[in-house]
């Protein structure tokens, strides 16, 4: 029971990824509040999965990309909990197009849901992380914000901020008993995914030295790692999760 006792927001947890993630930490005994923007169902269908495997937690819904509902929010949580041990940003989105016929809206979109809602939630979060002197953030990159791909400028620009924010505000909160690390995964079978089409996705799996994409719950045991005690000295860094397609 590696987060017994501990309380752990993960964004964007109605499925996939973040859905794993919240499993996982229940699992090991944190008190998980499943978050999402809009998937009301799929957030009370994970927290339902939690409870019935003997876990707590609790759904709070909100848009990470709006300052207003992320301070609403997390007094919500703090009320109902007292406190907040660990962060997870994994909320995002992708708008995919090729630069020249990309909208400014699904430019903005993205970076506001992926880049400007990690920094509004780590903003919120780590002021009570500060006073309680301890906390983890786990940010959720891309290898795509590492190597880039052609379609997705906007979805690679915000993965890659999300690198950078998280080594400075490793630079920022360590001195505070608080660590903050990025993973970045490759490619996951997610929804995401598994929407591409099939030449697609056979066109990366042949650069994966590995030969397959990931499963959710082995992004999910990292997060773990990087949220428990046993990772109290690692801070400021981006690990990959990618088969090897980016070194």
């Amino acid at each position: 029971m590696r987060l017994q006792g501990k309380v752990a927001l993960v964004t964007g947890s109605a499925r996939g990824i973040g859905k794993a993630i919240v499993g996982r930490f229940a699992a090991e005994g944190a008190v998980v509040v499943v978050s999402d923007v809009a998937n009301e169902a799929g957030a009370r269908e994970t927290l339902a999965a939690v409870e019935g495997a003997g876990g707590k937690g609790m759904v709070e819904m909100f848009d990470v990309g709006d300052s207003v509902q992320v301070e609403n929010a997390v007094k919500n949580i703090l009320a109902a909990q007292g406190r907040i041990d660990i962060l997870v940003n994994n909320a995002g989105i992708t708008r995919d197009g090729l630069l020249m016929r990309m909208s400014e809206e699904d430019f903005d979109a993205v970076i506001k849901t992926n880049l400007k809602g990690t920094f509004l939630l780590t903003k919120a979060v780590s002021r009570h992380m500060i006073r309680q002197r301890s906390g983890r953030i786990v940010n959720l990159s891309s290898v795509v914000g590492m190597m880039g791909n052609a379609g997705q400028s906007n979805y690679s620009a915000a993965k890659a901020g999300i690198a950078g924010f998280t080594k400075s505000m490793a630079r920022e909160l360590g001195s505070r008993g608080i660590t903050v690390n990025a993973i970045a995964p490759g490619f996951i079978k997610t929804a995401m995914t598994s929407s591409l089409p099939e030449p697609v996705q056979k066109s990366f799996m042949d650069q994966i030295p590995l030969g397959r994409f990931a499963e959710p719950e082995e992004v999910a045991e990292l997060a773990l790692y990087l949220a428990s005690d046993a990772a109290g000295y690692i801070t400021g860094q981006v690990i990959g999760i990618n088969g090897g397609l980016y070194m």
